[in-house]
């Protein structure tokens, strides 16, 4: 049965703990503008308290999540039981990016294992929770954390900021995102 709530409770904070993968939705304010949709792992999501959520940001192909959240703050997380009895959720909020020179990274990255990935941290401000059954997801078993992207970033020649130059600093619809204009601001000066 769908419901909806104006917090994640704590039935829900479980649920959400126990899940090996979750996914962020978010969309630029153009029409043309081409939604994003990305599973994460690794055991980075946190819920801070009963209406705020992060998780930590790894280093991949792209940044679409940071580019859309700072354009229009627009982003949703979801949840499905892929063990266990049926469930789905799905927290609906506001997200900002915090990067590691941000005066708030040191208190937020406590609540994190270390990732040499690591390149920002999505906070979101959760204002409306809602479930559904779940009754058509597939029964999956979780075997382990991937460890390509922990073995690439220790063998990798290029440093981290290098490639975040290369491809985290706009989206792919030309957004910049808070890595391009923190370095936008480095070439300046």
């Amino acid at each position: 049965m769908a419901e909806v709530f104006d917090n994640i409770s704590d039935e829900l904070q479980a649920f959400i703990r126990e899940q090996h993968v979750f996914f962020v939705a978010t969309a630029p304010l153009s029409a043309d503008g081409h939604i994003n949709l990305s599973p994460k792992g690794m055991d980075t999501f946190r819920i801070l308290d009963a209406n705020r959520v992060a998780y930590l940001d790894i280093t991949g192909s792209g940044n679409e999540t940071s580019a859309h959240i700072t354009e229009n703050g627009r982003v949703t997380f979801m949840f499905c039981a892929f063990e266990g009895p049926p469930n789905i959720a799905r927290l609906y909020g506001t997200g900002k990016t915090v990067l590691p020179a941000d005066a708030e990274w040191g208190d937020l990255s406590a609540h994190f294992t270390p990732h040499v990935g690591a390149r920002q941290i999505i906070v979101a401000d959760i204002h409306r929770v809602s479930t559904a059954c779940g009754y058509a997801v597939p029964f999956m078993d979780y075997k382990a954390e991937r460890e390509t992207l922990t073995k690439y970033w220790d063998a990798k020649a290029e440093t981290k900021e290098d490639y975040q130059r290369r491809k985290n600093s706009a989206s792919i619809d030309g957004l910049p995102t808070p890595i391009g204009a923190v370095q936008e601001q480095q070439e300046q000066s």
